[in-house]
């Protein structure tokens, strides 16, 4: 009797977590999840418009040339924590370009507005 409540526990544990896997992942959290965008080209655009860059995880080829557009009337800048790049301010309807060559994954931030951050991952 009591191997069977515990198999019956240890099955449903197991259905829980598998349905989290799964996607099952609601509220919030699900929410913060940004979308991640591949670049095709040699050429990508992130957007900053309302405080946020957009994609916020972009993938890309070695090589690409990398464009932040800010949208927003604020200036903003892009600040890459492994000290790669760095932009003056960013001037609403000014633009920002990098050419990314080597594999890796690039952390960045505006470090005007910090809580605005992305990520591009070099292939």
């Amino acid at each position: 009797m009591v191997k069977f409540v515990a198999r019956r526990a240890l099955a449903a544990a197991a259905g829980v977590l598998l349905a989290l896997a799964a996607g099952g992942a609601v509220g919030e959290e699900a929410q913060q999840s940004p979308p991640q965008q591949v670049a095709a080209t040699n050429e990508a655009e992130i957007s900053i418009q309302s405080f946020q860059f957009v994609p916020a995880i972009l993938t890309v080829k070695a090589g690409t040339a990398v464009t932040w557009v800010n949208h927003d009337e604020e200036p903003h800048n892009v600040v890459s924590l492994e000290r790669t790049f760095r932009s003056k301010a960013i001037d609403g309807g000014e633009k920002f370009t990098v050419v990314l060559d080597k594999p890796g994954t690039y952390n960045y931030l505006c470090a005007v507005h910090p809580h605005m951050r992305g990520q591009i991952i070099v292939q």
